[in-house]
């Protein structure tokens, strides 16, 4: 089923890019960059062009506020550059990721590793926008040797890296748990996991490496800073489920007649909403 399902959240996320594209108005928000959300691998997807209605928007966790509220305090200007100097790798990262199943917003977690440099190095050999390890690069089809580091190419390295978060998703499929297995390790959050014995972030994360910990939380902050508010990847996979329901409740409440409109090129708002029936079916419907 999950094989499935990414095949065809691939080829609808590639419509949704394509559609909004062409026809939707992109909001007047300093740090607006993305198109639609894309939920990763669940039954009922919303991706919204409508940036005027907050029914569904996913608001920041209260225990992280003060963190958020003093790193972009701290950073915020740092941000907005990055944004102003790489307009088209935003773009091609993006791309890239929802060609292969990632929720674009995964993005982000590229700026908190390397501020989007290619030519960034960290002193334990890790390098690229994405910051991996030369072995692990290998393992995932990079070329690193003397003439040739595939880390340092935007295109490569981040083909690289939807191989690696999608092999992290499929083992603990909650998305603050992909990034921390990202900067610590999967061993590390699996003995987190049995120390709190629980696979809440919220609650796991006391045992994790401090600098672990944090980056989840940077990782969290950039994206509200980028997107004003929240997305699949800034849930729990307990509060992903939550939100789940209620969008399903939303779909349900809709006429039958409104969940067969299909858009028109002069419709320039939509509520995207993508069901998983039990054949395996995949329908998007648009919703005013």
């Amino acid at each position: 089923m999950k094989t499935t399902l990414l095949k065809g959240i691939g080829l609808l996320s590639m419509l949704l890019f394509a559609f909004n594209h062409t026809h939707a108005k992109t909001p007047k928000h300093r740090s607006k960059l993305l198109l639609p959300h894309l939920l990763h691998d669940s039954p009922a997807v919303a991706a919204t062009a409508n940036k005027n209605s907050n029914a569904t928007d996913i608001q920041l966790q209260s225990s992280v506020q003060h963190f958020v509220d003093e790193y972009l305090d701290e950073n915020g200007e740092m941000l907005e550059k990055i944004k102003q100097n790489n307009s088209a790798r935003f773009k091609t990262i993006q791309t890239i990721l929802l060609s292969k199943g990632i929720p674009a917003e995964l993005m982000y977690l590229a700026v908190i590793e390397s501020k989007l440099k290619n030519n960034a190095s960290s002193g334990a050999g890790a390098a690229g926008i994405w910051q991996l390890m030369p072995v692990t690069a290998r393992t995932l089809g990079l070329k690193v040797n003397g003439k040739t580091d595939e880390r340092r190419y935007t295109h490569q390295s981040t083909v690289a890296a939807a191989k690696y978060l999608n092999q992290l998703y499929n083992q603990f499929d909650d998305w603050l748990l992909v990034v921390a297995a990202y900067n610590c390790g999967t061993g590390n959050v699996y003995k987190a996991i049995k120390k709190s014995g629980s696979h809440e972030f919220w609650k796991l994360q006391h045992y994790l490496p401090g600098e672990t910990s944090t980056h989840v939380k940077r990782f969290i902050a950039t994206h509200f800073y980028y997107e004003a508010k929240g997305s699949i990847v800034t849930l729990t996979k307990s509060e992903r489920n939550k939100y789940l329901s209620t969008l399903n409740k939303i779909a349900e409440q809709e006429p039958a007649n409104k969940q067969k409109e299909v858009p028109s090129p002069g419709n320039n708002r939509f509520n995207w909403v993508l069901i998983l029936h039990e054949q395996d079916e995949l329908v998007l419907v648009a919703r005013r």
